[in-house]
Order: structure tokens, then sequence, then C-alpha cells
């Protein structure tokens, strides 16, 4: 079993939990809040900011020129590709750019990843890294048949479905499998649990936005 097979294997109850989100059942059918996805895309924007500073931070810190580039090409992407999904939901529905403040599950998150990439052994951040690409692939590939072409959440779904995302979410696999096969046990049980903490942070991000959580005394 490689690390990854074993880090998934470790998060079968958080999966459930996500896939039975209403967050995420009510997207697939078309049925969520424009209120809640608006609070959630306006918070994605933010952490998207943050997570392509930390896959930055992966690639200087990487062993070997394929992880750079993929976690550089990853930092690219997520600047890119998963912005201009952002932009065009914006645009949508009118939300308007002004400065936003993250939620705490959101600063929480972002500020998690940035200390193991300041902190961390560079294994432990990869692992952390990963689950953001594994559960939004495994998550769009769940819900994809159940939405329908006139679902207004259409474009998210297929971006998180597209079969360039999951290559991508391979590649990435594949280089936190590398990165365990080469330490020590210690750890890659520290990796486990930054791999689990991360997941868990993806199930809390989705309730925090359907909850539309802010912050207290504001």
């Amino acid at each position: 079993m490689t690390f990854s097979e074993q880090a998934w294997s470790t998060i079968t109850s958080i999966r459930s939990a996500i896939a039975m989100h209403p967050f995420l059942t009510e997207l697939a059918s078309g049925t969520l809040a424009q209120d809640k996805f608006c609070h959630y895309i306006v918070q994605d924007s933010l952490y998207l900011a943050e997570y392509a500073r930390v896959l930055a931070l992966a690639a200087a810190r990487a062993p070997d020129s394929a992880a750079r580039l993929e976690f550089s090409d990853g930092a690219k992407v997520a600047v890119e590709v998963e912005a201009a999904l952002h932009r065009d939901f914006f645009t949508r529905l009118n939300i308007k750019k002004i400065p936003y403040q993250p939620s705490p599950v959101c600063l929480a998150y972002t500020s998690y990843l940035t200390m193991l990439a300041a902190t961390r052994s560079y294994e432990v951040l990869v692992a952390a890294i990963v689950p953001c690409f594994w559960i939004y692939w495994d998550v769009g590939n769940s819900i994809q048949p159940m939405s329908r072409p006139s679902n207004p959440y259409a474009n998210w779904i297929a971006t998180y479905a597209d079969p360039n995302f999951g290559a991508a979410t391979e590649r990435v696999k594949t280089i936190v499998d590398q990165a365990a096969a080469s330490t020590t046990e210690q750890v890659r049980d520290s990796m486990l649990a930054s791999f689990r903490q991360a997941a868990l942070y993806e199930w809390m991000f989705w309730d925090s936005a359907y909850r539309m959580q802010g912050w207290p005394l504001i």
C-alpha cells in the first residue's frame, strides 16, 4: 500500500461527512442558496491566494526538478484557472470586488499550511497539500453525474471533474508517495497527521460556508 492509499483510508469518516454535507448535495442538485455559494466563493478566492503561495514554497523546497515544476505549475494553475472560475462567478452573482476578510476557518486553514511551510519538513508540508487536490477531484467526480446542464453551479462541478485536474492530482500524489518512501517512519506518522488535518479543514470550509460563518463581534 502506498502512503497516499494509506492516508486516504484513514479519512474515511471525513470523506463520508463531506459527501453527505448539504452544501455539496444541494450544490449537486442546483438548489444551494445563492448567498451560501457567494460566501463560499469569496472565501475560496481568499484561500486560493494563500494556497498558491504555499505551493510556491513547496516548489522552492522540493528536492528534485520534477517536484519543483509540478508545484510551480500548480501555483500557476491556482492563480490562473481557478481564479478565472472565481471571476466568472463574481461577475454572474454580482459580487463586488471589495476587500473581504477571511472567515475563521479560511484563516485557520491557510495559517496551518503556512505554518507547515515555515516550520515543518518538506514531507509533512506536501502531505497537507494533497487533500485539497484529491478531495476536490473526488467530489467533482462524485457529484457530476447528479448535476444537470441547467445547474447554476455546473461550471464549478466541471472544473473539478476535469480529467486535467485529475491528472494533476495523480502527479501530486506521486510526489507525496516518493517523499514518504524516502523518509523515516516517524516523519510518515507526521505526514499522516498533516494529511488528516488538512482533510478535516476541507470539511470545515464547506460547513462554515453553508452556515455563512463570520467573526463574532463584527
